[in-house]
């Protein structure tokens, strides 16, 4: 998709991604205080292998991409709040396995699974979650008496101080990256953001 695009003057121009690095599961690590997720980050490691290492119990240098990527579902399905079937809808495990490892999962990040009760335990008693920044949402469907819209409810609440604070960084950092470059007068043009990435025209 992206060999679709080119700069305006192709000839002295081009296209420039910028984006962060794992910048969802960064902000789970420091909103959970999980020591595990911490320490993985705090050494530079690949965070999916880490935690395949981790949850396989196979030393880092031994983990193959099955595993890891298996480990990197299981790590996004976390902040999406995926069910066992979820899980084994995506990696061809079985839900009883997917459960297992949800379970195994936890046991190795408690901090994780601490975070995730808490989330849930205040959006039911203040109706809503905020990010680090202070922005907040509502999510009236954690009271509803509808097993599933509850459950819907739930996910939205874990989801969105991680990825609203994710959101909320991107903006920051798109303010503070166009007062830089036009301090040192740039000729560089800020002209898309993709999430957690942004897109940029400079010269060569």
């Amino acid at each position: 998709m992206r060999r679709a695009f080119i700069a305006q003057d192709s000839s002295n121009w081009l296209l420039l991604g910028a984006d962060y690095s794992q910048i969802e599961l960064r902000i789970l690590a420091h909103l959970s205080r999980d020591e595990g997720l911490l320490e993985a980050f705090s050494r530079s490691e690949d965070i999916h292998a880490a935690t395949a290492s981790s949850v396989y119990g196979v030393p880092l240098d031994q983990v193959d991409a099955e595993t890891r990527r298996i480990a990197k579902i299981m790590n996004f399905g976390v902040i999406y709040g995926l069910s066992p079937f979820g899980i084994s809808q995506q990696t061809g495990l079985s839900p009883e396995e997917g459960r297992a490892f949800i379970e195994t999962y936890f046991s190795k990040y408690p901090g994780i699974k601490d975070y995730i009760d808490s989330i849930k335990a205040q959006v039911r008693r203040t109706g809503y979650v905020e990010t680090l920044m202070s922005r907040r949402r509502y999510i009236p469907e954690v009271l509803s008496s509808n097993f599933h819209v509850r459950g819907s409810g739930e996910r939205m609440a874990i989801n969105m101080p991680i990825q609203g604070t994710a959101a909320d960084i991107i903006k920051l950092a798109m303010v503070r990256i166009q007062r830089r470059m036009d301090e040192l007068e740039l000729r560089a043009l800020m002209i898309v953001q993709v999430h957690d990435e942004l897109i940029f025209e400079v010269p060569h």
